[in-house]
C-alpha cells in the first residue's frame, strides 16, 4: 500500500530559526496517525506544511504520490486549526451553511450532513444560537463540526480537543474511530497521552526532528519505558508540557 501522505527529507527554517529538520515520515491511508512532542517542536509547522501553507525550505512532500499542490488537495482534506476561525457574529448555522458553499454542496445535502456533524459534536441544540454566545469548548467543536462538513478522505486536525471535557473528549475520539472503519486518515496533533495511546501510529518530534515513529506500543517497548512522556524525559529531559 502506498502512502498517502510522504515527507522526504523535509527541512523548515523561519530565518535562522530552523524549525524542522531532515523530517521523513509515511502516512498510511486509513490510519489514525498522531504527531506528538514539547511545545515549539513542530507540530503545527509540519501539519501547514502537509496541506500546503507552508512550502518545505529542502525536501518534499507528496499526497497520493504526487507532488503536493494545494488547489487540488483542499477538496479531499479537512483541516481544523488551533485557533478557532469562525465568524461569532453569525449562528453556528450559518458558519456551516457557509462553509457548505464553498464546497459546492448542494442544499438538499447541506441540512443533513449540517445536523450529522453537529450530533457528532454534541452541539445539535445549538444549532441557530450565534457563535459569540458559545464558550471556548463549544467552539472547538464547532470547528471541529466544520472540518468534518464536506466528509473529506483526510483529516488534519491540530489540537482538537482543547477544552472539551474528558466524556465529551471520549465521544468524540469514538468518532474518529468510526471515520477510520469509513476509510478516513486522520492526522492528529495532541498533548494528551491518553489520546497518544488511541493513535494507530505515533510521530514523536522533539527539537525538530522525528526521534520515533511506530505504534505506541513499540515505542515504548523500544525506549523500556511504560508512558510515551518518559520517552520523552529519557531521551533528553524534556517534558511534554514544556
Amino acid at each position: 500500500m502506498n502512502p498517502i501522505i510522504r515527507l522526504n527529507d523535509v527541512s523548515k527554517s523561519f530565518k535562522t530559526q530552523h524549525v524542522l529538520k531532515n523530517v521523513s515520515l509515511d502516512i498510511e491511508p486509513g490510519e489514525i496517525y498522531g504527531l506528538l512532542g514539547p511545545s515549539g517542536s513542530g507540530k503545527t509547522t509540519m501539519i501547514k506544511m502537509m496541506i500546503g501553507l507552508e512550502l518545505p525550505s529542502e525536501g518534499t512532500v507528496t499526497f497520493k504520490g504526487s507532488e503536493l499542490k494545494a488547489r487540488t488537495l483542499y477538496p479531499s482534506i479537512g483541516y481544523m486549526a488551533q485557533s478557532d476561525a469562525l465568524y461569532e457574529e453569525l449562528t453556528a448555522r450559518e458558519n456551516l451553511e457557509f462553509t457548505a458553499s464553498l464546497y459546492g454542496q448542494k442544499k438538499a445535502q447541506r441540512k443533513q450532513q449540517i445536523e450529522k456533524v453537529m450530533e457528532l459534536v454534541d452541539l445539535l441544540p445549538h444549532l441557530d444560537k450565534p457563535v459569540h454566545q458559545f464558550s471556548g469548548g463549544m467552539k472547538r467543536r464547532l470547528s471541529l463540526a466544520i472540518a468534518l462538513l464536506h466528509d473529506p478522505d483526510v483529516l488534519f486536525l491540530d489540537e482538537p480537543t482543547v477544552g472539551i471535557d474528558p466524556v465529551l473528549r471520549k465521544e468524540i475520539w469514538d468518532g474518529f474511530h468510526k471515520l477510520k472503519k469509513d476509510g478516513r486518515t486522520i492526522i492528529i496533533t495532541t498533548h494528551v497521552m491518553d489520546e497518544a495511546e488511541r493513535c494507530d501510529r505515533l510521530g514523536l518530534l522533539q527539537h525538530g526532528e522525528i526521534i520515533s515513529s511506530d505504534t505506541p506500543q513499540a515505542i515504548k517497548a523500544s525506549y523500556g519505558v511504560d508512558s510515551i512522556e518518559n520517552v520523552f524525559l529519557k531521551n533528553g529531559g524534556v517534558s511534554l508540557e514544556n
